[in-house]
């Protein structure tokens, strides 16, 4: 699949399958992470592949009690990839979208579905949440901007639909 096609065409899938991708496929998006773009070459990540369904939940769960959100599932996917970065790194939540970012093209472009989970970016210091974390092996300091949740779409999910909004302005 050409770039363009994959950077034009990706739409988050917010519905999906129980199909589990294979470890094949989630070892090739978290080396796709790991070349991702990183503010003066730090690096300073670390990710976190979850495929256990138990952990899942038990993240969701945590998350939902966080939030007050009663059954919160992230739209039950089958696998996750957590970039995690040190806080001491000024540049950690550009660096980590830069590698979600990178994640879902590829994810894309295997025909893996998938949509960014933004929510532990708020509220991934809450014990209860951080205690799952920490379980996962991410480090107690390490700061959350996003997770990519991953699946194959459910053919019955909304197809998601590119609105055109913002501005391109040329200086020439």
């Amino acid at each position: 699949m050409e770039l363009m096609q994959a950077i034009l065409e990706r739409r988050s899938v917010r519905k999906f399958t129980d199909q589990p991708v294979s470890r094949e496929i989630l070892e090739k998006l978290a080396d796709a992470a790991l070349h991702a773009p990183s503010g003066r070459g730090s690096k300073t990540w670390k990710f976190t592949v979850v495929s256990n369904a138990e952990a899942i939940a038990k993240l969701c769960a945590a998350v939902g009690k966080a939030l007050g959100r009663e059954n919160y599932d992230m739209y039950k996917p089958v696998a996750l990839i957590i970039p995690s970065n040190d806080p001491e790194n000024d540049l950690a939540h550009d660096d980590n979208a830069c590698a979600l970012q990178n994640i879902f093209l590829a994810a894309y472009g295997f025909g893996v579905g998938s949509v960014w989970i933004n929510q532990l970016r708020d509220c991934c210091d809450e014990p209860g949440v951080r205690a799952v974390l920490t379980e996962l092996g991410i480090p107690e300091n390490y700061e959350i901007t996003g997770i990519a949740a991953l699946g194959y779409a459910d053919p019955d999910a909304p197809k998601g639909v590119y609105k055109e909004k913002g501005e391109v302005n040329f200086v020439e």
